[in-house]
């Protein structure tokens, strides 16, 4: 948290950075870290650092960039996995390599290196493989919430959920994002930029923390929440939130440290297509 912090304050050009870092360890001096997950601490920090250098979108330009970026591949990514033995596998594989897109200090991977990464993941298997339960249940859901994660990542997510819509057309598919700009996490402008409309409906969860901190979120995004036949949770702060929760939900991430990893009982970097049981 306190890296972010340096991060977005030189992003901001922010030189003086001593009252913020103040302000940052006075707030963590007061969390009840039993009772606050790290997505929530995450987004009351990354406000805090939004109102200090008086920029509500520190990422813009970054989550602008991602996306173009992966747009301009959709066409070629799409014919790979049409080609692909496993169509519908292997998008839940590229929506899942598409979770190495994080600019959180922690996660990070320097932006040369996320091609390689990306070309590199697409010759190796899921270390947790639920995808033909996956498969079944999107065959029987009426309404389907997708909760999304990164910039970039979005257009991955859109090529799964094009493949959701061939297997069930009859079913409502609800692409959330976040209320407000937290990091490089995908908001209604980077939804609507891509075109996930034409596929989804896309919703806010109302909310400024990553992830899905359910009772943080708006009573319409809740209400969506519960009515869903199945939710395809992306990436590692949707786990944190959402692990422990009684619902349908099947996780895709990467795992990118050693706390998630061990959770699910798998190495590092491993692609993970999981139903929490």
């Amino acid at each position: 948290m306190v890296s972010q912090a340096i991060k977005v304050a030189d992003m901001a050009g922010l030189e003086e950075k001593d009252e913020l870092l103040r302000k940052v360890f006075s707030y963590l001096s007061k969390v009840d870290f039993k009772r606050s997950s790290t997505p929530e601490l995450t987004g009351e920090i990354f406000s805090l650092l939004k109102k200090e250098t008086g920029n509500d979108d520190p990422y813009k330009e970054t989550r602008t960039h991602y996306n173009q970026m992966f747009l301009e591949q959709l066409p070629r990514l799409e014919q790979e996995i049409d080609r692909s033995e496993h169509p519908f596998l292997q998008s839940v594989k590229y929506a899942i390599i598409g979770n190495i897109i994080d600019f959180n200090p922690v996660h990070a991977l320097p932006a040369a290196d996320i091609e390689a990464c990306f070309e590199r993941l697409k010759c190796e298997e899921l270390e947790v493989d639920d995808t033909q339960l996956l498969g079944r249940e999107i065959c029987k859901a009426d309404t389907l919430l997708y909760l999304g994660d990164n910039c970039g990542e979005i257009c991955l997510d859109m090529i799964l959920i094009k493949k959701i819509q061939r297997i069930n057309p009859r079913c409502h598919i609800f692409f959330a994002v976040r209320g407000e700009a937290v990091v490089n996490d995908s908001v209604e402008a980077d939804a609507y930029a891509v075109g996930m409309d034409t596929y989804a409906t896309i919703v806010s969860n109302g909310d400024s923390s990553l992830g899905t901190v359910l009772h943080r979120t708006s009573r319409e995004f809740r209400e969506i929440y519960e009515k869903a036949d199945i939710i395809i949770a992306k990436g590692q702060a949707n786990y944190e939130c959402l692990s422990e929760e009684k619902k349908n939900i099947f996780f895709l991430l990467m795992t990118k440290c050693r706390v998630i990893a061990e959770d699910i009982g798998v190495p590092e970097m491993k692609m993970i297509c999981m139903k929490r049981i």
